[in-house]
């Protein structure tokens, strides 16, 4: 893809009338912009960190260390001073474990079932939406240390043989969450790595000092040969295809934690789509908050455009759509059983000490739906940031609900009780919300957040042409 690549349809927009001329320009591939252009306007803003920042990395790594600290404290004193009790034996730490595994789904919904789908919008974002997924899951990695509490004995929940022929607890939930997290981290690591290859390589070629260092390791010699690009395409497409069950295989075995005990509202069938469904509805959510906050702090509006917030916004209306649903059919089946417990728990939620947050939930997770479903809202970027910073505030507390909620009542009155997280149980959540940003601001500056192959390809397909009187976009099939 050189430099000199004439675009196609170029003579044929200095034909079209102002009008037409505008809405074309206003697709990204079909803009008419030149090659170089392009790769300097993904580049610029990498290079450019001004003292903002600086400050927000200060403040990001100083809240990482306090929830180091608190992590600390905890092992020395026990899992006790998080606030953990009985019969609250999980608490915020597990409702943000779901969160942010529930997070990192999108990054596969949009790159890898897009992908196969040939959907041309995606082509942007789907860097974003990637690393996204691989910083969501190094989050989500460090809850079940966290929760383990003795995390020294963190081997005892690999399999593996040992001289004393002791194996560890295969029904342990924190094992399940491990082989999960990190089977899903490799796959999704090892596909934005794939994907990064071609920009190393353009970014090596228009850099110097340690980035040009960096860049021509990582690049691995990548010249952007036939056979090159072969490869990459094959490897691509054989990781869509495999990921997209390993995606919807983590968020089942994160709800079989839940759905295997014998805990009221938590023993249930439906528990392995009802997360996937809300795993892609606050991932997809989360996608559009970032995208929108990138788009403004890092200058790319020419690259993330109305047409594409306007296609996730309708991704994340449909996705609570079936979140709505499933959380309905969850609902409906429970309130016909009339099981005791259960509905005491129901009606601690809908009218009890719990109904701020249930309300507050259910605001949060069905306005958004609505309000997307017009357009003038999902391209008003400050209309979608708002309404997805709500959806995920929503998702937030249904899984503080799920499990907080729940397990503060079971089939034994005498053993109910109440929980309340402490300073420490918050510190070290506030640290793995600090420690996502964080990385993902520091990604954002060293490699280049915009796919460039993508979109050269993407401009390769679309050119306008005439049929009568008329000029239209048409695309090509490109193997």
């Amino acid at each position: 893809m050189s430099d000199q690549t004439p675009i196609a349809g170029e003579e044929e927009m200095a034909e079209l009338s102002p009008d037409l001329r505008d809405e074309y320009e206003g697709r990204l591939l079909l803009a008419q912009r030149k090659d170089w252009e392009i790769n300097e306007a993904v580049l610029r803003p990498m290079m450019e960190t001004g003292p903002r920042f600086w400050i927000a990395v200060a403040v990001l790594g100083a809240i990482v260390a306090w929830g180091l600290y608190a992590w600390g404290y905890m092992v020395y004193y026990g899992l006790g001073a998080a606030g953990i009790n009985r019969p609250v034996y999980w608490g915020l730490f597990i409702a943000t474990f779901v969160f942010w595994v529930g997070i990192s789904h999108a990054g596969t919904m949009i790159s890898a079932v897009l992908r196969l789908l040939k959907a041309d919008w995606r082509r942007p974002i789907t860097r974003g939406a990637e690393a996204m997924t691989a910083f969501a899951l190094m989050m989500a990695g460090l809850y079940p240390l966290i929760h383990l509490g003795r995390v020294w004995k963190f081997y005892w929940m690999i399999p593996y043989p040992n001289n004393r022929f002791m194996w560890p607890n295969f029904q342990s939930p924190l094992m399940w969450d491990m082989v999960a997290i990190f089977t899903y981290l490799i796959g999704s690591s090892l596909y934005l790595y794939l994907a990064l290859i071609p920009d190393l390589a353009m970014a090596r070629d228009h850099t110097k000092g340690w980035r040009y260092k960096l860049y021509r390791t990582f690049a691995l010699g990548w010249r952007g040969t036939e056979g090159e690009w072969h490869k990459l395409h094959r490897a691509l497409g054989i990781f869509s295809v495999v990921i997209i069950p390993v995606f919807l295989s983590v968020h089942s075995i994160v709800s079989w934690d839940f759905a295997v005990t014998i805990q009221p509202r938590w023993h249930s069938s439906i528990f392995a789509p009802y997360f996937v469904m809300g795993a892609v509805y606050s991932g997809l959510a989360a996608l559009a908050t970032i995208l929108v906050v990138v788009r403004s702090g890092m200058r790319l509006q020419e690259f993330l455009r109305a047409e594409h917030f306007d296609a996730l916004g309708k991704l994340v209306m449909v996705a609570g759509m079936g979140w709505i649903y499933l959380w309905f059919a969850g609902f409906i089946v429970e309130w016909y059983g009339k099981d005791p417990v259960i509905m005491e728990l129901i009606h601690d939620e809908i009218s009890g000490k719990l109904a701020p947050f249930f309300w507050l939930q259910m605001v949060a997770n069905v306005l958004p739906v609505i309000l997307l479903a017009f357009r003038k809202i999902r391209t008003n970027t400050k209309m979608l940031l708002a309404l997805t910073l709500l959806v995920n505030v929503g998702m937030f507390t249904e899984r503080v609900l799920i499990v907080v909620g729940n397990l503060q009542r079971n089939y034994l009155p005498f053993d109910w009780g109440s929980y309340r997280p402490t300073w420490v149980e918050v510190s070290i959540v506030a640290m793995t919300f600090a420690g996502f940003i964080l990385l993902y601001l520091l990604f954002s500056r060293i490699v280049p957040y915009v796919p460039v192959w993508e979109i050269k390809e993407g401009r390769l397909r679309y050119s306008l042409r005439r049929i009568g009187r008329l000029l239209v976009p048409t695309a090509a099939e490109i193997e």
